[in-house]
This record gives structure tokens, C-alpha cells and sequence, in this order.
């Protein structure tokens, strides 16, 4: 996440492309501090699936819907592969969007999840016939401009489209039944989690979006890059975007003491059924982000859902010894935490304790990518300018054993 931080040290940290001195991963160092254990009861989440019922079904009405394939059918981008220059320890696999993405200066990327995270490693991680990695970004209304929107692109990650990736921009429902409409969501998707047909968009000071990614509509191109929703005339423009995926509920935290919580991050843990967050915040020096410890809160999908209960208690909640944290995954009692800042990434499980491995700058989500056949696998992704790289490395390789 670009962060406003005020000294020039830090920035300076913040902007390496790649790791520098020792591989990533090589040696960890044994780490001072870990994660100790918080009130997990204090931690609730309230879910409502169905806020936006009847005005999502107007707009299916209206606009028509496309299915995830079909939307691939259409991927208009092309990714690239990672350039040689690009190194870290345990690497895989892994790519790059297309120059203009990989430029913008206005968007950045941010979340990542995948259709192994949707589906587990049944009928090899394919989500409607396809393997899939989805990135969540943000975009300013200019270079430096304030947050404005925000989407998610869908690239292919079995070469049956081939190697291409398409935008769709996420909106919120508005209007009424006889002319719904859709507006803008000005979240700065820091962490995206994709459960089922469920995805959860991390949104900051509140908890989570929900969308569904059955229910992509059609909309009208041709309109001018600043026009979204309906138009007279019955139109319905979203920056010249193809297709847009509708919030269908919110997932809200509350937080019985202590700060209420930031949500920076999330990711999906397939083995307990649940969704991790964390924080990003500072030791000191920050502007629009907390001076304090940053905390990681697990909360339990509803049995047998993809969706969560009506109102949700934690099952585990940890005070954290890192800071700039802009990334967590957890899978088996094992936990990861990405610091930007830093340019660490940070293992630790209870019985183990914490170490602490080299890692990229610019770094962003984590994801855990399950495989039944091949090593389990961590993705992630830079957000730098000019140094857009996916990637994927040997979880075992950063402690995961």
C-alpha cells in the first residue's frame, strides 16, 4: 500500500524493487519478539448477505449477466512474463501485467487470492472450468490524487485464454427497482479473500465488501472515462469498463476494547475454514495510519459455508511486534505476515515461535495456494511503480515446513 510516512529513511526502505544482500529466504534470522495472544471474544463481525437483493436483481435484469468464463472469453490484456532482473528465494513461478498497468500511476494493485483459495485442489483449483489469480487495485482520480475507485482483475493462470487477464470494476448498488444503479467503491481493497463464489474485499475502517462472482453485469461501452451509471437514454457507462461486479452485502467488525480495527489485509484459510486480517500501522511517524502494534484476528466461516453467521466471535486474536504490515496468510496453525517497510516477511506458529526472512519491497497480500500434486505455494505481489510483479514461492521456503 503507498503510505504517507514522513521521514525520507523510511520511504527510502519502501521503495526497492527487489531484495538486496542476502537471498530472500536464505538464512532466517531468529526473531526477538512474537505474536501473544488477545481476547479473541472482543473481536465480532455482523454479516448481512442481502442488503442489496432487490436492486441486484434489477440491475441482472436490466443489464444482463456474464459468467466467469465468458468474461475470459473476452480478456482484452495480456500478461507478461516476470523480467530476469526479478529474484527472490523459493520462486516458482510468476508474471507481469501489460506496460500500461504496469505503469499507471493512478492505480496500484493490492489484494490477491486465487481459484484454489474458491475451491480447494479438487479438479486441479479450477473455478468454472479455469485456474485463476485475482488482484484487487484501487485508483486515484489522478498522479497523486485522492482515492476515487476500485476493481479487481481476473488473469488466466492455465494458458487456456491464453496468459491474459481482464478488469472489472466493483460498484455499489443505488437507484430503486424500477431504475437501479450502481456507483463507485472508493475502498482501497488492501486484501481480497475469494471463498466459494463469495469474495471479500478488505474495506479499511469498516470490515469487509461481499460480492459475488456469479452475478458480473454487462454495461454499456463508449461513454468517457469519467461517466458511471445509468445515463439518460437508459445507458449504463463504468469508465468505459466492460463489466462490473455488485456489492451484495457487508461484512462489519466491532471491536468490545481497544482500538477499533484497521483492515489492511485479509486471506483465506482453507484448513479452519476462516478468514485472517491484520493491520498496517507504525512505530511512529505515520499520517492516516496508527502509531501503535498492529493486531491479527482469525474469524470462523459459518459450518459449511462460504458465507459467515449472522453475527461471528473471533477464534483467535494476536498482538503483533511488526510493523508496515500490508500482507497475512495462515494455513495449519502456521502464520505469515508481510511488513513493506520492512522488507521482511515474518513466520511464526505458537510452538515454533517467530523467525524472520528477507523479502521484497513494495510487497503486498498473501495468499496460500494449496497443491495436491507439487509443493503448497505463497503469491503475492509488488504494488511499485514500474515493478508490478506477481509471484508465487516455495512455502517451505519461509518456514512452512
Amino acid at each position: 500500500m503507498i503510505r504517507h510516512i514522513r521521514t525520507a529513511a523510511r520511504a527510502l526502505l519502501a521503495a526497492g524493487l527487489l531484495v538486496t544482500g542476502t537471498p530472500a529466504g536464505a538464512s532466517p534470522a531468529a526473531a526477538a519478539a512474537a505474536p501473544t495472544a488477545l481476547t479473541a471474544s472482543d473481536y465480532t463481525l455482523t454479516s448481512d448477505y442481502h442488503q442489496y437483493d432487490t436492486l441486484d436483481s434489477a440491475l441482472a435484469t436490466t443489464l444482463g449477466t456474464s459468467a466467469v468464463h465468458t468474461v475470459m472469453e473476452h480478456a482484452n490484456h495480456d500478461r507478461q512474463a516476470l523480467p530476469a532482473s526479478f529474484s527472490v528465494a523459493g520462486l516458482t513461478t510468476g508474471f507481469r501485467f501489460d506496460d500500461g498497468d504496469n505503469s499507471d500511476c493512478q492505480s496500484f494493485p493490492q489484494g490477491i487470492t486465487t481459484s484454489r483459495d474458491a475451491v480447494g485442489t479438487a479438479n486441479s483449483g479450477n473455478y468454472d472450468g479455469h485456474q485463476l489469480v485475482l488482484v484487487s487495485w484501487y485508483t486515484k482520480d489522478g498522479c497523486g490524487g485522492a482515492q476515487q475507485r476500485s476493481r479487481i482483475t481476473l488473469v488466466d493462470w492455465d494458458a487456456t485464454y491464453p496468459d491474459t487477464y481482464r478488469k472489472i470494476l466493483l460498484v455499489e448498488p443505488t437507484g430503486t427497482a424500477a431504475a437501479p444503479d450502481f456507483k463507485d467503491v472508493p475502498i482501497h481493497a488492501g486484501g481480497v479473500s475469494w471463498y466459494g463464489d463469495h469474495l471479500y474485499v478488505a474495506d479499511t475502517g469498516r470490515g469487509m465488501r461481499v460480492f459475488d462472482l456469479r452475478k458480473i453485469l454487462n454495461t454499456d461501452t463508449g461513454g468517457t472515462a469519467d461517466q458511471i451509471g445509468r445515463r439518460p437514454g437508459g445507458a449504463y457507462y463504468a469508465h468505459n469498463y466492460a463489466y462490473v461486479l455488485p456489492q451484495i452485502g457487508t461484512v462489519t467488525a466491532q471491536t468490545a476494547s481497544g482500538a477499533k480495527l484497521v483492515w489492511s489485509s485479509v486471506s483465506l484459510d482453507r484448513v479452519s475454514r476462516s478468514i485472517v486480517m491484520t493491520e498496517y500501522t507504525c512505530q511512529a511517524d505515520c499520517v492516516d495510519y496508527p502509531n501503535r502494534p498492529p493486531r491479527a484476528v482469525r474469524f470462523p466461516f459459518a459450518a459449511g459455508a462460504t458465507t459467515f453467521a449472522a453475527t461471528t466471535t473471533a477464534s483467535q486474536a494476536l498482538q503483533l511486534p511488526w510493523y508496515n504490515l500490508n500482507g497475512v496468510a495462515s494455513h495449519n496453525g502456521r502464520w505469515w505476515f508481510n511488513s513493506s517497510g520492512q522488507k521482511k516477511l515474518y513466520y511464526w506458529t505458537p510452538t515454533a515461535g517467530a523467525s524472520t526472512f528477507a523479502w521484497v519491497g513494495g510487497g503486498e497480500s498473501l495468499s496460500y495456494w494449496e497443491d495436491a500434486t507439487g509443493p503448497d505455494l505463497l503469491w503475492s505481489l509488488q504494488e511499485t511503480t514500474g515493478g508490478r510483479n506477481v509471484f508465487a514461492v516455495t512455502q517451505s521456503t519461509y518456514g512452512g515446513g
